[in-house]
């Protein structure tokens, strides 16, 4: 008799083998079916040379061969390395490259991007292509085909996988954020405030290659929940999906919630939300305006806004009886977690009084690959990532700017410095400023400040043209600026505050 499973995704299968896991569409995956894929992908991975530790980069929308490699990648103790489906061939090959990977999983949409650029990628072993085929790349069918059914021998210290999530920095570059096993604790913690339980069906609103989006999905499946997957966001999908599927919980960027309640309020009000117990919103600040009417449209009881980072994971909370009551705030830290300002000395600050944010946290990450740089400190355990705010009496945490210059559209992290490098390699460029300027439908939008060279002319079609060829579609500057002469301090310092401070005005916040 074969021994009994120790993989908690395996045990659900176990369990309840004719539970649904995944629902694409309205296709239906049993968690026994899932499970036999999953068991069937690593162990033919297995057969092929992967081993723990080994990096493993995953491409595409969302979709059930996503979710199977993630706990594929798991159950053999690869890391996994998301990738933005959104990238351009260089910056695909600079994280495959950085991040040392020997395996990339990608759906049939982004293979040829990667066929560009496999033979620049020296530590490269394999390419398994889904939903298609691509010259030269394995077919996910034949490598599933391949493996056996059995429960792979689980990898020692990978019960919860490891992850690798690149963000990036004052440099430009993304950095590839490494975490380990979550602190199982805090995690249940995080679950009990949150009011998510056993029969979770989580709808992905976002893509899986963000930090919330993937951690939601995963933590609802390591709950014994179901995962509805919509490929790609869709406002009108939304609300088929949530009323026809009685999704109980979601994890969305503002942006995304902007358009479902912007759809007509006769398709707004024939949907059914009444299942709905956990609407996370994150990835950008939430407006207030925005939270009335997600209240007002789609129903009370159920809208969480929680703060937090790839770096240092979910940090605060506030729960659906404070949405009204305390505007402007991200919520309260829970499990333990500590937060405190301090001002340029590193002292604390008394309640109310803005400065760097720090936190203490046992969810922050083990460091960041191949670099030097690392979070900012403020004593044992304390790390912050360059957000600024402050504490009120009762502990709630306000984000009042970023005092680093990243910029959040529709739910993205855009790096100024990466497209500013990009803009000073046009041979007209003299100098360069990026930020992100207010905009009613996507909260920032990208706005470029260029200065030509002496005796040069800037031809905007041009500099348009040359943006688009080196930088994905959400990093190009929507908006353009020239100038003769671009601020700066004496000692060469750009004064990009001055440029942003002029379409910030009259705002409460800077973001």
């Amino acid at each position: 008799m074969a021994d009994a499973p120790t993989d908690i995704f395996a045990l659900h299968a176990l369990g309840n083998p004719d539970k649904p896991a995944v629902i694409e569409g309205d296709d239906v995956f049993t968690f026994s079916q899932v499970n036999t894929e999953v068991n069937r992908l690593a162990n033919a991975l297995r057969d092929l040379g992967f081993d723990q530790g080994d990096r493993m980069v995953w491409c595409g929308p969302n979709s059930r061969e996503v979710l199977v490699t993630i706990h594929a990648g798991r159950k053999l103790g690869l890391v996994s390395v998301p990738l933005s489906y959104r990238f351009n061939p260089e910056e695909m090959h600079y994280i495959i490259d950085n991040s040392a990977a020997a395996l990339v999983i990608v759906d049939a949409e982004q293979a040829p991007l990667v066929a560009s650029i496999s033979d620049r990628l020296p530590n490269l072993r394999e390419v398994v292509v889904y939903r298609g085929e691509q010259d030269g790349f394995r077919r996910w069918d034949d490598v599933v085909a391949a493996g056996g059914d059995e429960e792979p021998p689980p990898a020692p210290g990978a019960a919860s996988g490891e992850t690798m999530i690149y963000t990036s920095g004052t440099t430009g570059k993304p950095k590839g954020a490494k975490r380990g096993p979550a602190d199982q604790s805090l995690v249940f913690a995080m679950v009990a405030k949150l009011r998510m339980g056993g029969e979770e069906v989580h709808l992905t609103t976002g893509p899986l290659y963000h930090s919330g989006p993937n951690a939601f999905a995963f933590l609802s499946h390591m709950l014994g929940g179901t995962v509805v997957i919509m490929r790609k966001f869709d406002a009108h999908e939304w609300v088929r999906l949530v009323t026809k599927h009685k999704v109980t919980s979601t994890f969305s960027a503002p942006t995304q919630l902007k358009r479902i309640v912007s759809l007509p309020d006769e398709e707004i009000a024939s949907g059914d939300y009444s299942s709905m117990h956990t609407l996370i919103a994150n990835a950008a600040p939430v407006p207030y305006a925005l939270k009335q009417e997600v209240i007002a449209k789609l129903g009370d009881g159920f809208l969480f806004e929680v703060y937090g980072s790839t770096e240092l994971g979910v940090d605060t909370i506030l729960e659906p009886e404070d949405q009204l009551r305390k505007p402007g705030s991200c919520g309260k830290p829970y499990g333990g977690i500590e937060v405190k300002a301090v001002d340029e000395n590193g002292n604390a600050l008394p309640p109310n009084q803005p400065g760097e944010l720090f936190f203490r946290t046992a969810l922050a990450m083990e460091g960041y690959h191949q670099t030097d740089e690392q979070l900012a400190e403020a004593g044992e355990g304390w790390k912050s990532v360059g957000d600024v705010g402050y504490i009120d009496d009762e502990g709630y945490v306000y984000i009042s700017d970023r005092k680093k210059d990243m910029i959040i559209s529709g739910g993205m992290n855009i790096y100024p410095a990466e497209i500013e490098a990009v803009l000073y390699q046009h041979p007209d460029v003299m100098d360069v400023g990026v930020f992100g300027i207010p905009d009613d439908e996507w909260g920032e939008k990208v706005h470029a400040v260029v200065q030509a060279k002496p005796g040069r002319v800037i031809d905007m079609h041009d500099i348009e043209g040359f943006a688009s060829a080196r930088l994905a579609g959400y990093k190009r500057p929507r908006s353009w600026e020239f100038r003769d002469e671009l601020p700066r301090t004496e000692s060469g310092k750009l004064l990009k505050r001055v440029l942003r401070d002029e379409h910030w005005k009259g705002r409460q916040t800077g973001v």
